[in-house]
């Protein structure tokens, strides 16, 4: 039987699902600065049970949790991978994600890189684009959230 191919995720209840089901989000791109966004969307969704596994190299740990280099070397396993890189550097992370076994990559508002999207889809993983995992987590669940 041929492995599942993923998809690009665009409707709220596909989204909404995702969000449902995942525990584990590793954040690459993760900033230990408290007033980056990735820091602040990171912070909320550690805050509303998920567990956060920053990748950021030269740093040791972010939000109380331990850091790691790159992402292949996070134990698994990890519901989503979120990304705050430039759109050009996702591609870059490809690999790594389905190297951890990842079932979701997102990609935070304003980045999008379809070469990456195909190859993680191509390997069983859905991908999510130009999308906050902040915002969509808060109006799907009724969250009251400062932007």
């Amino acid at each position: 039987m041929a492995e599942k191919k993923g998809e690009i995720l665009v409707s709220d209840r596909q989204i909404k699902k995702v969000l449902e089901q995942a525990k584990t989000i590793a954040v690459v791109g993760l900033s230990p600065k408290p007033e980056r966004d990735s820091h602040d969307v990171s912070r909320y969704m550690q805050q509303n049970g998920y567990v956060i596994i920053p990748v950021r190299p030269a740093q040791k740990e972010i939000l109380g949790e331990k850091a790691y280099k790159t992402l292949d070397l996070v134990p698994g396993p990890v519901d989503i991978v979120n990304v705050f890189r430039k759109s050009e550097d996702v591609i870059h992370h490809v690999d790594e994600a389905i190297a951890v076994g990842c079932k979701v990559f997102w990609m935070q508002l304003g980045i999008e890189n379809r070469e990456a999207a195909e190859r993680l889809t191509d390997h069983g993983i859905d991908v999510i684009m130009n999308r906050c995992i902040k915002v969509d987590h808060a109006s799907y669940f009724k969250k009251n959230i400062l932007i």
